[in-house]
């Protein structure tokens, strides 16, 4: 038997790419929003956590990772350190500098947001077939691969050659 209108792959029922992305990323940002309120931490700070996993930048790294101003990345990274979710240290290379690393709270906030998110998204994407699915997530990732790819070059300036990647 075929699919009904408006089912799962009936596509004379999909909408416009656009429209498509938008609604899903209200619907996605809805998600974040839910899981930070259960773990009592704000969008920007969920982002923070999730950018220091695996890593202790400095301030400017941090700044760039975040796609924000460092005077906004320092105010971020002040209320997150006054609730104990990470901490400050000296970086051994510039005495100048501090690295921005996560306290074992900040890292089990971290983890629990995360799977808060995971879950959440895994019950709006239950009702697609696994091809689907892995069709959805490659997608998205090619998006943001791209995406990146436009970041760098908006980065490089005008008759410079090569990318950043071309420097190591």
């Amino acid at each position: 038997m075929g699919k009904g209108k408006g089912e799962v792959g009936d596509e004379s029922q999909s909408l416009p790419l656009t429209d498509a992305l938008v609604q899903l990323s209200f619907l996605v940002q809805s998600v974040v929003e839910d899981a930070c309120a259960e773990h009592d931490t704000s969008p920007g700070q969920a982002r923070l956590l999730g950018a220091l996993e695996g890593r202790s930048p400095a301030m400017t790294e941090l700044a760039a990772l975040l796609g924000v101003e460092r005077a906004s990345v320092t105010g971020l990274v002040d209320r997150a350190e006054r609730r104990g979710l990470v901490r400050r240290a000296p970086d051994p290379g510039d005495r100048r500098a501090s690295r921005v690393h996560l306290t074992d709270q900040g890292r089990q906030t971290e983890a629990a947001f995360r799977t808060s998110v995971a879950r959440r998204i895994e019950g709006l994407a239950s009702g697609l077939p696994q091809t689907e699915r892995a069709r959805l997530a490659h997608s998205a990732t090619r998006l943001l691969g791209v995406n990146e790819q436009v970041d760098e070059e908006k980065e490089t300036p005008p008759g410079a050659s090569g990318s950043a990647s071309d420097a190591s």
